[in-house]
Formats: structure tokens, C-alpha cells, sequence
């Protein structure tokens, strides 16, 4: 397990840095962690790091958003808070998504754990009580 802190946001591209450099050959990864903990957050630094140039944001009520990076190729980013069943995923066609080989980052993967891969890499963002952040990568 790969375990590092984020002190304060202006340290956010330090740990998508550290991040980026764990992440190996794995390409999707379930974000988990309580509303506000910094998913997102992390995504965008994520995506910094990567050269995106695409605006990165929550895609909380489109879904999924799709960026691409010079260094990566093409990132899914998931907002899995507000679907209402595992048919929304079905519709969608998760399986392009999860099982394509490009990287995905999913939020809320709680709601759809069934349908993960079996090498998602789980990342556990846990705020702690000063504020800081903690976050863990199962790699």
C-alpha cells in the first residue's frame, strides 16, 4: 500500500505527482472517500500532472467526462454520486470504459463495486481532524 499525506491544497500537485509516479501500469482507480474529501480535487491534479489541457471538473451530472493527455492518452473521469441504478452503467456501456485500457478514475465507486475490474487499484482519500488529507493506494 502506498500511503502519503496532502498537508494543505497548495501541496495537491506534490501528491498527484506522487500519485502519477505509484500508478505503474494500472489504469483505473476507485476513488472513495466522504463528500468533500478532495476527489476531484486530486483528479484535476491528477490531469495537471498529465498535461491535460482540458477543463477538469466533476462530471456529477453528466457522468463521465473524457479528457486527453499528451502523456497518458485518454482519461475517464466518473462521478458515480448520483446514478440511480447499475442500468444507468449498463447504458452507458461501462465495459468501454473500465475494461478498455485507458485510464479511468472513478468517484463514488461504492455504488458500483460489481462491476469493477479486478485490478482497480482502491484509493482511500480520508480527512483528518486538523483538515489534512491522507491517502492510500492500494498498489
Amino acid at each position: 500500500m502506498k500511503v502519503f499525506d496532502i498537508p494543505a491544497e497548495k501541496d495537491i500537485l506534490q501528491a498527484a505527482r506522487t500519485f502519477t509516479q505509484a500508478m505503474d501500469n494500472h489504469r483505473v482507480f476507485a476513488l472513495y472517500g466522504e463528500m468533500g474529501a478532495g476527489k476531484t480535487t486530486l483528479v484535476k491534479a491528477i490531469c495537471q500532472v498529465l498535461e491535460v489541457d482540458d477543463t477538469v471538473s466533476s462530471p456529477t451530472f453528466a457522468l463521465v467526462y473524457e479528457y486527453t493527455s499528451p502523456v497518458a492518452g485518454l482519461i475517464y473521469h466518473f462521478d458515480l454520486y448520483r446514478i440511480r441504478s447499475i442500468e444507468e452503467l449498463y447504458d452507458l456501456g461501462y465495459e468501454d470504459y473500465f475494461f478498455g485500457g485507458n485510464l479511468c478514475f472513478i468517484e463514488w465507486p461504492e455504488k458500483a463495486e460489481n462491476l469493477l475490474p479486478g485490478d482497480v487499484v482502491n484509493v482511500y482519500i480520508e480527512v483528518n481532524p486538523d483538515g489534512t488529507r491522507t491517502v492510500k493506494m492500494d498498489v
